[in-house]
């Protein structure tokens, strides 16, 4: 599978992408970033693009995909609905637009949230904007699949761009042991998300909203 991921400097990309390039099945990983990864690898090759809400210039490479995995996200804390909804919907859609036209076949994986609003009309910004995403997703012309992750665990060394995210992460390691096992479907960790969405490009699934439990029995 040739495979293209869009934040694969954050937390869950970093994950996505290690999974990626351990996978036997996967020839080519390209990633999409206003900066690198820092990584080198055979399967790998990046894409550093300034504008992610025109692809115009690099279309060449956006073809002969397989599968995409939308891992670029921001917190919504201090930011405006209309900032917000700028970096969430309409440079998820810049993307996802350009690659259902050039690879209608190909399977996308979006990386939304626990709670999203598909109603989009619930008192939740975040939840609203992501559902709205999520909806615009579904309408396009290609293989389109949410991802609704609860709690995710960073492991092998991966952490967060927000500091405080980062705090949070270290102080509440040692429980994470403990609510694994009281909610085995709530909480899952970079390598069993990157791991299912594999199994997605590859497979399919029943449904194309899949929440927290539904990843979870993803392999």
């Amino acid at each position: 599978m040739n495979i293209l991921i869009f934040g694969a400097t954050g937390m869950v990309g970093q994950g996505v992408l290690r999974e990626c390039l351990l996978d036997p099945d996967v020839t080519l990983v390209k990633t999409i970033g206003r900066s690198s990864t820092g990584q080198q690898h055979s399967k790998l090759r990046e894409i550093v693009h300034s504008d992610l809400l025109d692809y115009a210039a690099i279309e060449d490479e956006l073809r002969d995909i397989d599968a995409c995995f939308f891992c670029l996200g921001i917190s919504s804390v201090g930011m405006t609905e209309a900032d917000y909804t700028r970096i969430s919907y309409d440079m998820t859609l810049a993307a996802a637009t350009t690659l259902a036209r050039l690879n209608p076949n190909m399977t996308f994986i979006y990386v939304s949230g626990a709670s999203t609003d598909s109603s989009e009309q619930g008192s939740v910004m975040w939840a609203r904007v992501k559902g709205k995403t999520e909806n615009a997703l579904l309408r396009l012309p290609f293989n389109a699949y949410m991802f609704r992750p609860g709690v995710i665990q960073p492991l092998h060394g991966i952490k967060s761009k927000t500091r405080s995210y980062r705090l949070l992460y270290a102080l509440s390691a040692p429980l994470f042991p403990i609510l694994r096992a009281i909610f085995p479907t709530q909480i899952t960790t970079t390598e069993a998300l990157g791991k299912a969405m594999l199994a997605v490009a590859r497979h399919g699934a029943d449904k194309h909203v899949l929440e927290s439990k539904d990843i979870a029995t993803l392999r």
